[in-house]
């Protein structure tokens, strides 16, 4: 790690390095949760020749709001010939929640990236549903300054319920990786099987993932198996979970 620098209770803890040259860091937000009115930005550079990897120690929480937006935006920069992984734990938005979640990726023609958004809508163990309440998330990724991919996903309580939209499933996400190639989304394929909650597709060399579930754990653990079977071609090197998954 060459620079870090935080303003409030957003930090990291000092970069681990169980694989040697990559950096593996920890995002630290001690409050636990974005309250309404919050403004959470983040902003993470790969430079050249460089590997990170970039977790978080729990899950990120999105509190009910008065009608206040609450918001995280997190840009990532990666330059030619560097890695970065951006796999955080889940966010739990909470029933009545009003939040915008927004990722801007960068990525040099010759980067490499695996990266997800992991969102829990509600907390069913607690019989709350998301029944009220509205989370805007949104991707936007180019490619040596070319937009590749675009993407803005309203959750409502209509979106949550239907058919259409969530159908009541509570956890959602997508898993990125780039660049990818047909014997990856074939794997990928192999994982999923016939299972019609999970789908995968890719766009260029751009591979897209995505999941629903009525639990984020188990979302979080196919996610998982997806970046272990991901990493070795797209990163050159074999998975290496975070110590901190395991706590």
């Amino acid at each position: 790690m060459a620079h870090r620098r935080h303003s409030g209770p957003l930090t990291v803890q000092r970069p681990f390095y169980p694989e040697g040259e990559v950096c593996h860091v920890y995002l630290l937000h001690p409050p636990g949760g974005i309250v309404a009115g919050d403004q959470l930005a983040i902003n993470l550079s790969a430079e050249s020749a460089s590997n990170a990897l970039v977790t978080t120690p729990a899950a990120g929480k999105f509190y009910r709001s008065d009608g206040a937006l609450a918001q995280q935006t997190v840009t990532i920069r990666i330059a030619d010939h560097a890695s970065l992984e951006w796999l955080p734990q889940e966010t739990i938005i909470y029933e009545g929640a009003n939040m915008a979640s927004a990722l801007d990726l960068e990525l040099a023609a010759a980067a490499r990236f695996i990266g997800w958004e992991i969102a829990a809508l509600g907390r069913p163990a607690a019989g709350e549903g998301f029944s009220a309440g509205l989370a805007k998330l949104s991707w936007q990724i180019t490619r040596a300054g070319v937009l590749l991919y675009k993407e803005r996903l309203l959750i409502d309580a209509l979106a949550f319920a239907a058919r259409w939209g969530l159908h009541g499933h509570s956890a959602c996400g997508t898993l990125f990786a780039y660049p990818a190639t047909r014997a990856q989304l074939t794997a990928v394929q192999a994982l999923i099987g016939d299972r019609p909650e999970l789908g995968v597709t890719l766009i260029d060399e751009l591979l897209v993932c995505r999941a629903l579930d009525h639990r984020a754990d188990l979302l979080r653990a196919f996610f998982w198996q997806v970046w272990a079977t991901l990493r070795p071609g797209v990163l050159q090197r074999p998975a290496c979970t975070p110590r901190i998954w395991a706590t």
